[in-house]
């Protein structure tokens, strides 16, 4: 499985070390090349885009099986992260039409509001409808660093044992 993982802070290179651990490929993204050991060190690519301009991850949905928003906790000028969990995740979730991604997972806990979060799992669950994707929410504590990537694995085998639709 190749995963793309867009939010690659504590928690995602907790999950990166996990999952490439048993073997797989997890693509994170990243705004900041300073991060790029971290991320190899963790186990996986880095890759340089910016969710906030969905057009630097058109190459990153490249052969990847899993897409992971994990932007439970984004910071940042208000407008911009809202629009991380609504136009900008849409945008995303429309282009993966016609990807290679057979499955969603959104975090939906963290320090944001919960009307913003409960919006974006609104999102996720309409345009995976729609496009027959399976989705799956992510609500495990974001404190929890293990806990947080141990849960995160486990929903996107769940995701990846459904079926489209």
């Amino acid at each position: 499985m190749r995963l793309l993982l867009i939010g690659g802070g504590e928690r995602g290179l907790a999950l990166t070390r996990l999952l490439a651990a048993d073997g797989h490929a997890v693509r994170v993204v990243t705004r900041d090349p300073g991060r790029h050991a971290a991320i190899a060190a963790a186990g996986g690519e880095a890759f340089d885009g910016d969710p906030d301009r969905i057009g630097t991850l058109r190459y990153a949905l490249d052969n990847v099986t899993v897409l992971v928003w994990a932007l439970g906790t984004a910071t940042g000028e208000p407008l911009r992260v809202h629009a991380l969990h609504g136009t900008r995740l849409e945008m995303l979730l429309e282009r993966t039409i016609d990807t290679t991604v057979r499955g969603v997972l959104y975090e939906c806990n963290g320090t944001l509001p919960v009307e913003l979060l409960s919006q974006g799992a609104r999102t996720v669950e309409k345009m995976c409808r729609h496009n027959e994707i399976p989705w799956g929410l992510l609500h495990h504590e974001t404190d929890d660093v293990d806990g947080w990537a141990a849960s995160a694995a486990d929903a996107i085998d769940r995701i990846l044992a459904r079926d489209r639709g």
